[in-house]
């Protein structure tokens, strides 16, 4: 479900039941497009999370951890200083459309009591949020600033008036009257979601679809359907998600037109969270780490193609042997050679005396020819070793490579950090200048625990997976890793783990790596003991022995249900 006009509705009515008559204490702008306002409301604190994105906006009560930037964006600042210790008054929606004003009451530096309007539109790329002075209607600033070049029908720009987005002539479905109501649904030539949309306003297309699908089920009772309906949204509201083959749903009630896995939710804001929280994770993941994401994959390539140029040489060396023949063949048959020949044909003894054809330089003596013969062969030789060793060390650097992009997958925005400190380190990307920079707060591994209650720790990123093996964990300890593939490291805290915790340890194993998304995964396991770290091996790289191996086929659910035996 798009979170549309319904689905603003209900939670317009669960955000107000928990954040009215509440005071501001903190305002924070994480990322461009999104606000977090802490709200301290029926003595608890609520992170009240604004979102323009456009892809995901959206507004609810938040449990994701967000990182701020070092400098405060100037529209924070904005909301700071007018909107810090003001209380929460009223939160409207303008009919059932997506915008949604948060009214707030503060005193300003005289001691008069003023109103400030938070409106947020959720409409997609043009989503934004805007600060309004009630009293003048007037702009104090917007996330994103609009002007007149960009948008005739209104500018959103501080010191102009605010002028609210295009109304819609449709009917409001929670409003609208019954004899109204059923005009519009009896006149229909053929009722399908098109048709709801086009007559009630604020119906996303999954949510006409789900009111067709239970009109149709009661032909004859069509009103007393459609009463129903909007009646168990307002009292009786489930949130619910629904995944298909194809993809997942939201919606305030279970859509009997959806077939999927249904899983239900205390509320809404927990529901946003369980779908967009990886979703927008991974768009800002890719934001704020595109530049390593790209740098990356450069250094990939390049070793890529150059462990290819390498294999070749290593090919080329196999000739080496023709060289010691022909030298040796010219030193033994010398009196044979003519000086000043360029090729001479002599008995070949290693292959039944069959003749062979050396080609010779004129310039040179038949021993000076016979001797650059020698030389060549003692090159290819030494190249080997080298080019073995160069060969080695390209793997090991696309392995690393390959491990770092993998963990760029499952990283979240707050990691991002720490991955580009490992970088920097590594001599792959230089160190930013100047700016006096915030300590960076130590990310510690994630935590699970296993049915059995066994602590299971997973590394995400590879200063962590050191950390962990070897500093962290104890020699008797279970260490885990997908079998030669990019990823975590696992540690279980136990010396003998039950059967149970082995397979869900290596089913995080099996996730938290390159192959998340295949069945079968190989995952080895070994107490930590038998985990060494070669001298001068790059961050998270190990070798070890005595291992076992187990194969798993990572899923989403079960890690979720592992995660939430964190709170149990």
């Amino acid at each position: 479900m798009s979170f549309d006009g319904v689905f603003t509705h209900t939670m317009v009515s669960e955000l107000s039941d928990a954040l009215v008559t509440g005071r501001i204490s903190k305002i924070h702008q994480p990322y461009e497009n999104e606000i977090v306002l802490v709200i301290r409301s029926k003595g608890k604190n609520h992170k009240l999370l604004l979102s323009a994105h456009p892809s995901y906006a959206r507004i609810q009560l938040t449990d994701i951890a967000y990182a701020n930037p070092d400098t405060p964006p100037n529209f924070v600042m904005m909301l700071r200083k007018f909107l810090e210790g003001a209380i929460l008054e009223q939160i409207h929606q303008v009919d059932n459309d997506r915008v949604v004003h948060f009214t707030f009451t503060k005193r300003d530096e005289l001691g008069d009591l003023q109103n400030i309007v938070l409106i947020v539109e959720l409409m997609g790329r043009h989503s934004t949020i805007i600060l309004m002075n009630k009293e003048n209607g007037r702009i104090l600033d917007a996330i994103k600033h609009i002007g007149s070049s960009q948008n005739s029908y209104r500018s959103l720009l501080p010191g102009v008036d605010y002028i609210d987005p295009p109304k819609q002539e449709s009917q409001d479905p929670f409003s609208a009257r019954k004899e109204k109501v059923f005009a519009i649904l009896s006149q229909a030539a053929v009722l399908d979601g098109q048709y709801l949309q086009s007559h009630f306003q604020g119906l996303g297309r999954d949510t006409a679809d789900e009111l067709v699908y239970r009109l149709n089920e009661r032909p004859n009772e069509k009103m007393l359907v459609w009463e129903a309906f909007w009646s168990d949204l307002l009292s009786k509201t489930t949130p619910t998600l629904t995944t298909t083959e194809k993809k997942e749903y939201f919606t305030p009630l279970p859509f009997n037109s959806l077939e999927g896995t249904k899983t239900t939710y205390q509320t809404l804001s927990e529901l946003l969270d369980a779908f967009y929280g990886g979703k927008a994770e991974k768009d800002r993941v890719k934001q704020q780490g595109g530049e390593l994401i790209h740098k990356l994959d450069n250094e990939l390539k390049r070793n890529q193609t150059k462990i290819l140029k390498l294999q070749q040489t290593l090919a080329d060396t196999e000739l080496a042997e023709n060289y010691r023949r022909d030298g040796e063949l010219l030193t033994t048959f010398m009196s044979q050679v003519p000086k000043g020949a360029e090729f001479v044909e002599l008995p070949n003894y290693y292959e039944e005396d069959k003749p062979l054809k050396i080609k010779l330089n004129p310039a040179l003596s038949p021993n000076q020819n016979a001797q650059k013969y020698f030389q060549k062969y003692q090159k290819l030789k030494n190249a080997v070793k080298i080019v073995h060793r160069q060969i080695e060390q390209a793997t090991q650097e696309v392995g690393y490579l390959e491990s770092v992009l993998a963990q760029l997958e499952i990283a979240g925005p707050m990691d991002i950090d720490l991955i580009r400190e490992e970088l920097i380190e590594q001599g792959y990307i230089k160190k930013r200048a100047a700016k006096k920079q915030k300590q960076t707060k130590q990310s510690k591994p994630e935590e699970f625990y296993s049915s059995d209650g066994a602590l299971i720790l997973v590394g995400r990123n590879n200063l962590q997976n050191d950390q962990l093996t070897l500093r962290s964990a104890k020699k008797t300890d279970i260490w885990l890793h997908a079998k030669d593939i990019p990823g975590s490291h696992v540690i279980i805290k136990d010396t003998d783990p039950s059967e149970t915790t082995l397979l869900e340890a290596a089913m995080l194993a099996a996730y938290y790596s390159k192959y998340r998304l295949s069945a079968q995964v190989p995952v080895d396991y070994v107490q930590v003991k038998y985990v060494h770290k070669p001298n001068g091996a790059k961050p998270g790289y190990v070798i070890y022995e005595n291992q076992k191996t187990l194969y798993v086929t990572p899923e989403e659910d079960s890690i979720r249900k592992l995660k939430e035996n964190n709170s149990k």
